[in-house]
């Protein structure tokens, strides 16, 4: 196990206490673990919503324009 002192604002720290108090934590370095636990599931390795998926499939049966050459790109999207 790692030991770590650490500064945090009075905010944080009131929110980490809440934390251990609303799951019957023991000791804030639980509360925190918790907090990196759901920081990784939510946000490290977040799933896919229903809905995005539903656009990828869309976009993904859409014909594909063709360009060619970088030239005639830049003359469809009006660069020349």
């Amino acid at each position: 196990m790692v030991q770590a002192f650490i500064n945090i604002s009075e905010h944080a720290n009131r929110i980490i206490s809440i934390i251990k108090a609303q799951y019957g934590l023991n000791d804030k370095s639980q509360a925190i673990e918790m907090m990196a636990e759901k920081y990784e599931e939510d946000i490290l390795e977040p799933k896919l919503r229903p809905e995005y998926v539903k656009k990828a499939i869309r976009i993904q049966k859409q014909k594909p324009i063709r360009v060619g050459a970088p030239q005639n790109l830049r003359t469809m999207i009006g660069l020349r």
